[in-house]
Protein backbone atom coordinates (compact mmCIF):
# COMPACT_ATOMS: atom_id res chain seq x y z
CA UNK A 1 0.00 0.00 0.00
CA UNK A 2 1.51 3.29 -1.15
CA UNK A 3 1.40 6.70 0.49
CA UNK A 4 -0.15 8.07 -2.70
CA UNK A 5 -3.16 5.78 -2.30
CA UNK A 6 -3.99 7.19 1.12
CA UNK A 7 -3.62 10.78 -0.02
CA UNK A 8 -6.03 10.52 -2.94
CA UNK A 9 -9.54 11.58 -2.02
CA UNK A 10 -12.48 11.75 -4.39
CA UNK A 11 -15.02 14.37 -3.39
CA UNK A 12 -18.58 14.43 -4.69
CA UNK A 13 -21.54 16.76 -4.29
CA UNK A 14 -22.55 20.25 -5.30
CA UNK A 15 -20.06 23.01 -5.95
CA UNK A 16 -19.95 25.74 -3.30
CA UNK A 17 -19.86 29.47 -4.16
CA UNK A 18 -16.39 30.64 -5.20
CA UNK A 19 -14.73 33.26 -3.00
CA UNK A 20 -11.26 34.71 -3.37
CA UNK A 21 -8.86 37.06 -1.67
CA UNK A 22 -8.55 40.58 -3.05
CA UNK A 23 -5.52 41.64 -5.07
CA UNK A 24 -4.16 43.96 -2.37
CA UNK A 25 -4.14 41.26 0.31
CA UNK A 26 -2.50 38.74 -2.02
CA UNK A 27 0.19 41.23 -3.02
CA UNK A 28 1.07 41.76 0.65
CA UNK A 29 1.93 38.10 1.15
CA UNK A 30 5.49 36.78 0.74
CA UNK A 31 6.36 35.30 -2.66
CA UNK A 32 4.96 31.84 -3.13
CA UNK A 33 6.26 28.91 -5.20
CA UNK A 34 5.28 28.73 -8.82
CA UNK A 35 2.40 26.48 -9.82
CA UNK A 36 1.85 24.40 -12.94
CA UNK A 37 -1.65 23.60 -14.22
CA UNK A 38 -1.90 20.60 -16.54
CA UNK A 39 -4.99 20.45 -18.77
CA UNK A 40 -5.64 17.00 -20.20
CA UNK A 41 -7.56 17.09 -23.49
CA UNK A 42 -8.99 13.63 -23.00
CA UNK A 43 -9.60 11.50 -26.05
CA UNK A 44 -7.07 12.88 -28.54
CA UNK A 45 -7.59 16.46 -29.72
CA UNK A 46 -7.62 17.22 -33.45
CA UNK A 47 -4.68 19.56 -33.82
CA UNK A 48 -5.33 20.43 -37.46
CA UNK A 49 -8.69 21.98 -36.63
CA UNK A 50 -7.26 23.67 -33.55
CA UNK A 51 -4.18 25.36 -35.04
CA UNK A 52 -5.39 25.54 -38.63
CA UNK A 53 -3.06 25.56 -41.69
CA UNK A 54 -5.43 27.93 -43.48
CA UNK A 55 -3.28 28.50 -46.59
CA UNK A 56 -2.38 24.85 -47.25
CA UNK A 57 -4.38 23.39 -50.17
CA UNK A 58 -3.72 19.85 -48.92
CA UNK A 59 -5.66 20.65 -45.76
CA UNK A 60 -8.77 21.55 -47.75
CA UNK A 61 -8.28 18.67 -50.20
CA UNK A 62 -8.08 16.05 -47.43
CA UNK A 63 -10.90 17.55 -45.38
CA UNK A 64 -13.59 18.67 -47.82
CA UNK A 65 -16.30 18.71 -45.11
CA UNK A 66 -14.32 19.20 -41.88
CA UNK A 67 -11.84 21.92 -42.84
CA UNK A 68 -12.37 25.28 -41.16
CA UNK A 69 -13.08 27.88 -43.88
CA UNK A 70 -10.13 30.20 -44.40
CA UNK A 71 -12.26 33.30 -43.87
CA UNK A 72 -13.40 31.98 -40.45
CA UNK A 73 -9.93 31.23 -39.12
CA UNK A 74 -8.48 33.62 -36.53
CA UNK A 75 -5.22 34.37 -38.30
CA UNK A 76 -1.95 34.19 -36.38
CA UNK A 77 0.41 34.46 -39.36
CA UNK A 78 0.42 33.79 -43.10
CA UNK A 79 0.23 30.02 -42.55
CA UNK A 80 -1.60 29.30 -39.32
CA UNK A 81 -4.64 30.47 -37.42
CA UNK A 82 -6.96 29.43 -34.60
CA UNK A 83 -10.31 27.69 -34.73
CA UNK A 84 -12.92 30.47 -34.39
CA UNK A 85 -14.10 29.04 -31.04
CA UNK A 86 -10.68 29.90 -29.57
CA UNK A 87 -11.34 33.64 -29.87
CA UNK A 88 -11.22 34.21 -26.08
CA UNK A 89 -7.51 33.30 -26.23
CA UNK A 90 -6.60 36.06 -28.70
CA UNK A 91 -5.91 38.66 -25.98
CA UNK A 92 -3.34 36.32 -24.43
CA UNK A 93 -1.76 35.78 -27.86
CA UNK A 94 -1.62 39.51 -28.52
CA UNK A 95 -0.09 40.10 -25.08
CA UNK A 96 2.68 37.57 -25.82
CA UNK A 97 1.50 35.18 -23.09
CA UNK A 98 0.40 32.27 -25.28
CA UNK A 99 2.74 29.86 -27.05
CA UNK A 100 1.83 27.02 -29.41
CA UNK A 101 4.29 24.14 -29.64
CA UNK A 102 3.78 22.38 -32.97
CA UNK A 103 4.16 18.82 -34.17
CA UNK A 104 4.38 17.18 -30.74
CA UNK A 105 4.66 13.41 -30.77
CA UNK A 106 7.11 10.53 -30.55
CA UNK A 107 8.74 7.81 -32.62
CA UNK A 108 6.67 4.73 -33.52
CA UNK A 109 3.39 6.27 -32.33
CA UNK A 110 0.76 4.14 -30.63
CA UNK A 111 -2.90 4.79 -31.48
CA UNK A 112 -4.41 3.17 -28.39
CA UNK A 113 -5.93 5.70 -25.97
CA UNK A 114 -4.69 3.77 -22.96
CA UNK A 115 -1.16 3.09 -24.13
CA UNK A 116 -0.50 6.47 -25.71
CA UNK A 117 -1.67 8.47 -22.68
CA UNK A 118 0.53 6.21 -20.54
CA UNK A 119 3.49 7.11 -22.78
CA UNK A 120 2.76 10.83 -22.47
CA UNK A 121 2.29 10.67 -18.72
CA UNK A 122 5.43 8.65 -17.96
CA UNK A 123 7.78 10.24 -20.54
CA UNK A 124 8.57 6.81 -21.96
CA UNK A 125 9.54 5.63 -25.42
CA UNK A 126 6.80 3.82 -27.33
CA UNK A 127 8.44 0.43 -26.65
CA UNK A 128 9.16 1.19 -22.99
CA UNK A 129 6.85 0.75 -19.99
CA UNK A 130 7.50 2.96 -16.95
CA UNK A 131 5.55 2.89 -13.69
CA UNK A 132 6.32 6.40 -12.47
CA UNK A 133 4.76 9.57 -13.89
CA UNK A 134 7.03 12.22 -15.34
CA UNK A 135 6.28 14.82 -12.64
CA UNK A 136 8.08 12.81 -9.97
CA UNK A 137 11.16 12.69 -12.17
CA UNK A 138 11.49 16.39 -13.02
CA UNK A 139 10.01 18.31 -10.07
CA UNK A 140 12.54 19.59 -7.54
CA UNK A 141 12.27 18.31 -3.98
CA UNK A 142 10.18 20.45 -1.63
CA UNK A 143 10.72 21.28 2.01
CA UNK A 144 8.32 19.39 4.31
CA UNK A 145 4.85 20.87 4.04
CA UNK A 146 1.36 19.84 5.10
CA UNK A 147 -0.07 20.64 1.68
CA UNK A 148 0.18 18.13 -1.19
CA UNK A 149 2.56 18.30 -4.13
CA UNK A 150 -0.20 17.64 -6.67
CA UNK A 151 -3.96 18.22 -6.61
CA UNK A 152 -6.05 16.32 -9.15
CA UNK A 153 -9.40 17.88 -10.06
CA UNK A 154 -10.05 16.00 -13.30
CA UNK A 155 -9.08 12.54 -14.51
CA UNK A 156 -6.60 10.32 -12.74
CA UNK A 157 -3.15 10.97 -11.30
CA UNK A 158 -1.28 9.78 -14.43
CA UNK A 159 1.66 12.24 -14.60
CA UNK A 160 1.98 12.17 -10.80
CA UNK A 161 1.58 8.41 -10.37
CA UNK A 162 4.16 6.55 -8.30
CA UNK A 163 7.30 7.97 -6.79
CA UNK A 164 7.55 10.31 -3.81
CA UNK A 165 4.84 12.86 -4.65
CA UNK A 166 1.97 13.52 -2.26
CA UNK A 167 -1.20 13.51 -4.36
CA UNK A 168 -4.78 14.41 -3.44
CA UNK A 169 -7.82 14.02 -5.67
CA UNK A 170 -10.73 16.33 -4.89
CA UNK A 171 -13.66 18.22 -6.35
CA UNK A 172 -13.68 21.14 -3.92
CA UNK A 173 -11.25 21.92 -1.08
CA UNK A 174 -14.15 22.17 1.38
CA UNK A 175 -15.26 18.64 0.65
CA UNK A 176 -11.74 17.30 1.07
CA UNK A 177 -11.42 19.10 4.40
CA UNK A 178 -14.74 17.70 5.63
CA UNK A 179 -13.96 14.12 4.66
CA UNK A 180 -10.40 14.26 6.00
CA UNK A 181 -11.67 15.67 9.28
CA UNK A 182 -13.61 12.45 9.70
CA UNK A 183 -10.37 10.52 10.02
CA UNK A 184 -9.95 10.13 13.75
CA UNK A 185 -6.64 9.52 15.43
CA UNK A 186 -5.94 5.80 15.16
CA UNK A 187 -5.96 3.77 18.36
CA UNK A 188 -5.00 0.34 17.15
CA UNK A 189 -5.00 -2.71 19.41
CA UNK A 190 -2.80 -4.58 16.95
CA UNK A 191 0.90 -5.11 17.52
CA UNK A 192 2.89 -2.30 15.87
CA UNK A 193 4.32 -3.11 12.42
CA UNK A 194 6.05 -0.94 9.80
CA UNK A 195 2.96 -1.11 7.57
CA UNK A 196 0.65 -0.05 10.38
CA UNK A 197 2.98 2.75 11.40
CA UNK A 198 2.98 3.95 7.79
CA UNK A 199 -0.82 3.89 7.72
CA UNK A 200 -1.02 5.97 10.90
CA UNK A 201 1.56 8.46 9.60
CA UNK A 202 -0.24 8.96 6.29
CA UNK A 203 -3.58 9.36 8.05
CA UNK A 204 -2.03 12.05 10.24
CA UNK A 205 -0.65 13.82 7.15
CA UNK A 206 -4.09 13.82 5.52
CA UNK A 207 -5.62 15.37 8.65
CA UNK A 208 -2.85 17.97 8.79
CA UNK A 209 -3.38 18.85 5.13
CA UNK A 210 -7.09 19.25 5.79
CA UNK A 211 -6.34 21.58 8.67
CA UNK A 212 -4.14 23.74 6.43
CA UNK A 213 -6.85 23.84 3.76
CA UNK A 214 -9.53 24.87 6.28
CA UNK A 215 -7.32 27.63 7.66
CA UNK A 216 -6.50 28.97 4.19
CA UNK A 217 -10.16 29.02 3.18
CA UNK A 218 -11.16 30.67 6.45
CA UNK A 219 -8.70 33.53 5.90
CA UNK A 220 -9.82 34.11 2.30
CA UNK A 221 -11.90 37.14 1.43
CA UNK A 222 -15.31 37.17 -0.22
CA UNK A 223 -14.71 38.32 -3.78
CA UNK A 224 -16.74 36.21 -6.25
CA UNK A 225 -15.00 34.70 -9.28
CA UNK A 226 -16.62 34.75 -12.72
CA UNK A 227 -16.05 31.41 -14.47
CA UNK A 228 -18.13 29.73 -17.17
CA UNK A 229 -20.45 26.98 -15.97
CA UNK A 230 -18.73 24.02 -17.57
CA UNK A 231 -16.79 21.06 -16.16
CA UNK A 232 -13.47 22.71 -16.98
CA UNK A 233 -14.69 26.10 -15.76
CA UNK A 234 -15.65 24.52 -12.43
CA UNK A 235 -12.26 22.82 -12.08
CA UNK A 236 -10.27 25.94 -12.89
CA UNK A 237 -12.38 28.00 -10.53
CA UNK A 238 -11.38 25.65 -7.69
CA UNK A 239 -7.72 25.90 -8.75
CA UNK A 240 -8.02 29.68 -8.65
CA UNK A 241 -9.67 29.65 -5.23
CA UNK A 242 -6.85 27.55 -3.79
CA UNK A 243 -4.19 29.78 -5.31
CA UNK A 244 -5.85 32.97 -4.12
CA UNK A 245 -6.27 31.46 -0.66
CA UNK A 246 -2.49 31.16 -0.45
CA UNK A 247 -2.17 27.39 -0.89
CA UNK A 248 1.35 26.84 -2.23
CA UNK A 249 0.62 23.76 -4.33
CA UNK A 250 3.16 23.10 -7.12
CA UNK A 251 0.90 21.22 -9.57
CA UNK A 252 -2.80 21.04 -10.37
CA UNK A 253 -4.32 18.72 -12.98
CA UNK A 254 -7.68 19.28 -14.69
CA UNK A 255 -9.40 17.56 -17.61
CA UNK A 256 -11.80 18.31 -20.46
CA UNK A 257 -13.17 15.85 -22.99
CA UNK A 258 -13.88 13.72 -24.78
CA UNK A 259 -12.04 14.87 -27.89
CA UNK A 260 -12.44 11.40 -29.44
CA UNK A 261 -14.34 12.84 -32.40
CA UNK A 262 -14.90 9.86 -34.71
CA UNK A 263 -18.27 11.29 -35.80
CA UNK A 264 -20.04 14.67 -35.94
CA UNK A 265 -16.75 16.40 -35.25
CA UNK A 266 -17.62 19.92 -36.37
CA UNK A 267 -20.26 20.41 -33.68
CA UNK A 268 -18.52 18.48 -30.90
CA UNK A 269 -15.10 20.02 -31.47
CA UNK A 270 -16.51 23.53 -31.68
CA UNK A 271 -18.25 23.07 -28.33
CA UNK A 272 -15.18 21.62 -26.60
CA UNK A 273 -12.79 24.28 -27.90
CA UNK A 274 -15.23 27.01 -26.84
CA UNK A 275 -15.36 25.56 -23.32
CA UNK A 276 -11.57 25.34 -23.25
CA UNK A 277 -11.01 28.91 -24.43
CA UNK A 278 -13.64 30.47 -22.18
CA UNK A 279 -12.33 28.69 -19.08
CA UNK A 280 -8.69 29.58 -19.83
CA UNK A 281 -9.60 33.23 -20.47
CA UNK A 282 -11.44 33.40 -17.14
CA UNK A 283 -8.49 31.77 -15.39
CA UNK A 284 -6.07 34.29 -16.89
CA UNK A 285 -8.30 37.22 -15.95
CA UNK A 286 -8.80 36.08 -12.34
CA UNK A 287 -5.12 35.50 -11.65
CA UNK A 288 -4.07 38.62 -13.52
CA UNK A 289 -6.45 40.73 -11.43
CA UNK A 290 -5.00 39.18 -8.27
CA UNK A 291 -1.41 39.85 -9.34
CA UNK A 292 -0.53 36.14 -9.53
CA UNK A 293 -0.39 35.54 -13.28
CA UNK A 294 3.43 35.47 -13.34
CA UNK A 295 3.42 32.65 -10.77
CA UNK A 296 1.27 30.25 -12.78
CA UNK A 297 1.89 28.30 -15.97
CA UNK A 298 -0.78 26.29 -17.81
CA UNK A 299 -0.09 23.57 -20.39
CA UNK A 300 -2.37 21.25 -22.38
CA UNK A 301 -1.62 17.67 -23.37
CA UNK A 302 -3.45 14.77 -25.01
CA UNK A 303 -2.71 11.18 -25.97
CA UNK A 304 -2.47 11.92 -29.72
CA UNK A 305 -3.85 14.03 -32.53
CA UNK A 306 -6.22 12.86 -35.27
CA UNK A 307 -5.66 11.49 -38.76
CA UNK A 308 -5.27 14.05 -41.52
CA UNK A 309 -8.11 12.86 -43.76
CA UNK A 310 -11.71 12.96 -42.53
CA UNK A 311 -13.60 9.66 -42.27
CA UNK A 312 -17.01 8.71 -43.64
CA UNK A 313 -18.96 9.69 -40.52
CA UNK A 314 -18.03 13.35 -40.34
CA UNK A 315 -15.12 12.85 -37.99
CA UNK A 316 -11.47 11.87 -37.72
CA UNK A 317 -9.81 8.74 -36.38
CA UNK A 318 -6.85 8.28 -34.04
CA UNK A 319 -3.73 9.94 -35.37
CA UNK A 320 -0.29 11.03 -34.21
CA UNK A 321 1.26 14.49 -33.86
CA UNK A 322 -0.58 17.61 -32.67
CA UNK A 323 0.13 21.10 -31.29
CA UNK A 324 -0.36 22.06 -27.65
CA UNK A 325 -0.57 25.41 -25.93
CA UNK A 326 1.38 26.94 -23.05
CA UNK A 327 -0.15 29.93 -21.27
CA UNK A 328 1.15 32.20 -18.53
CA UNK A 329 2.54 35.58 -17.55
CA UNK A 330 6.14 34.37 -17.98
CA UNK A 331 5.58 32.58 -21.29
CA UNK A 332 7.39 33.93 -24.33
CA UNK A 333 4.47 33.82 -26.71
CA UNK A 334 4.64 32.67 -30.32
CA UNK A 335 4.86 29.58 -32.48
CA UNK A 336 7.51 27.01 -31.60
CA UNK A 337 8.61 23.88 -33.40
CA UNK A 338 7.78 23.07 -37.00
CA UNK A 339 4.32 22.41 -38.37
CA UNK A 340 4.19 18.86 -39.82
CA UNK A 341 3.91 18.60 -43.58
CA UNK A 342 0.55 17.63 -45.07
CA UNK A 343 2.20 16.39 -48.26
CA UNK A 344 4.67 13.98 -46.62
CA UNK A 345 2.54 11.66 -44.51
CA UNK A 346 3.20 8.30 -42.89
CA UNK A 347 0.30 6.09 -44.05
CA UNK A 348 -2.06 9.02 -43.72
CA UNK A 349 -0.63 10.33 -40.46
CA UNK A 350 1.46 13.37 -39.61
CA UNK A 351 5.15 12.89 -38.92
CA UNK A 352 5.99 14.46 -35.58
CA UNK A 353 8.55 17.27 -35.60
CA UNK A 354 9.00 17.91 -31.85
CA UNK A 355 9.37 15.21 -29.23
CA UNK A 356 6.75 15.73 -26.53
CA UNK A 357 9.35 15.29 -23.78
CA UNK A 358 10.88 18.62 -24.69
CA UNK A 359 7.87 20.13 -22.89
CA UNK A 360 8.98 18.43 -19.68
CA UNK A 361 12.64 19.41 -19.83
CA UNK A 362 11.59 22.99 -20.59
CA UNK A 363 9.35 23.00 -17.53
CA UNK A 364 12.07 21.55 -15.34
CA UNK A 365 14.75 24.02 -16.39
CA UNK A 366 12.72 27.12 -17.25
CA UNK A 367 9.91 26.94 -14.70
CA UNK A 368 11.31 25.12 -11.69
CA UNK A 369 15.01 25.83 -12.27
CA UNK A 370 15.88 22.18 -11.76
CA UNK A 371 17.95 19.68 -13.70
CA UNK A 372 15.89 16.90 -15.28
CA UNK A 373 17.29 13.35 -15.31
CA UNK A 374 20.12 12.92 -17.78
CA UNK A 375 18.13 10.46 -19.90
CA UNK A 376 15.67 13.28 -20.60
CA UNK A 377 17.94 16.32 -20.65
CA UNK A 378 20.45 14.84 -23.09
CA UNK A 379 17.89 13.59 -25.59
CA UNK A 380 15.26 16.31 -25.37
CA UNK A 381 16.73 19.80 -24.99
CA UNK A 382 14.66 22.59 -23.51
CA UNK A 383 12.83 25.01 -25.77
CA UNK A 384 12.75 28.80 -25.75
CA UNK A 385 9.13 29.50 -24.72
CA UNK A 386 10.23 30.00 -21.11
Amino acid sequence: MQRRDFLRWAAVGTMLPAWARGAEEVAAQPPRPRSLVLVELKGGNDGLNTLVPHTDPDYYRLRPRLAIPADAVLTLDDRLGLHPSLGPLLPAWQAGELAWVQGLGYNQPNRSHFRSIDIWETASDSDQVLEQGWLGRVMPARAPDALPDVVILGGDDGPAHGGPLRVITLKTPEQFAREAAGLRQSESTFAPTPALAHLHAVRAQVRQAASEVRQALKSSGETPLAFPRSPLGDQLREVTRMLLAGMAIPVFKVQIGSFDTHANQLVRHQRLLAQLAEALAAFRHALGTAGLWDQVLLMTYSEFGRRVAENGTGGTDHGTAAPHLVLGGRVKGGLYGEAPSLSALDRGDLLYTTDYRRLYTTLAQGWWGSSPPSDLAERFPAMAWL
